[in-house]
């Protein structure tokens, strides 16, 4: 008998080690093919630090055309762009959940349309959050960053995902941001700004994460020319070496008056 309890505390000591030596799992969530640059560098510090990344991006890509390349809208466009981000989320070192969504999520189709396709999203969104089981998520704030319409829409339904239920572990929601105060104008401010005393959470990140996140950024050659990586790199460069994000603040009580 005195055996078999040993053998028994033996087991439970080995998984109780197991568990205690589980990861910490950090789930991205974007829009687009490109958009992880924006924490890029945090991917990369969390993979070093042993944090288990998971990276989903919702949209195909199909619309991004710009000034820097010649490449037209469409299937095409959609093909070489999912390829290009599983260049970039390996060169990351992240796992890679590429959505299926059209750029837009099908808003030119009216409410038939769009609105079938936005509910499909948050279904998958709730899917994934349930089998990822993250300890923390990152994703768009209100201003997406640059008002685009698919970042602003990403954030809230991630938003409305993590708010629609008690999950049963302690899960982290951040918001990327800006700060207001490196913007080059009162415009920027007002509309892709958040204020630093609100920027509660800043993760410093080293040179070699910049250069790893600048590599990947590489990968997205339909988007950015190499002497656009070149450009921005350097812009990245001459400001802090941080994410800057914002922590959804859950209330800790209930309330019965608004003041």
């Amino acid at each position: 008998m005195k055996k078999h309890v040993g053998t028994l505390l033996v087991f439970f000591a080995a998984a109780l080690t197991v568990s205690a030596q589980s990861p910490k799992r950090l789930l991205a969530i974007f829009a687009h093919p490109d958009d992880e640059q924006t924490v890029a560098p945090l991917l990369v510090k969390s993979v070093e630090d042993g944090v288990e990344v998971t990276l989903v991006i919702a949209t195909d890509g199909r619309l991004g055309v710009n000034e820097y390349t010649d490449y037209e809208a469409g299937d095409g466009l959609a093909a070489i762009r999912r390829e290009e981000l599983k260049c970039a989320a390996e060169t990351l070192g992240v796992k890679l959940i590429h959505l299926n969504y059209h750029d837009q999520l099908r808003a030119a189709e009216g409410y038939d349309g769009h609105i079938p396709h936005v509910r499909s999203l948050l279904k998958e969104i709730t899917e994934i959050v349930t089998r990822v089981q993250p300890d923390a998520i990152v994703t768009w704030g209100p201003d997406g960053a640059s008002n685009h319409m698919d970042h602003r829409l990403i954030g809230a339904t991630v938003t409305q995902v993590f708010t629609s239920r008690n999950w049963g572990k302690d899960v982290q929601l951040y918001f990327f941001g800006i700060p207001s105060d490196i913007l080059p104008s009162e415009e920027a401010v007002m509309l892709r700004g958040i204020d630093r005393s609100l920027l509660n959470t800043q993760v410093a990140f080293e040179p070699r994460h910049l250069d790893a996140a600048y590599e990947a950024l590489r990968c997205h050659a339909s988007q950015y020319p190499s002497y656009m990586v070149d450009k921005m790199k350097k812009e990245r460069q001459a400001l802090e070496q941080k994410v800057f994000l914002r922590q959804f603040i859950a209330p800790k009580a209930t309330k019965n008056s608004l003041f």
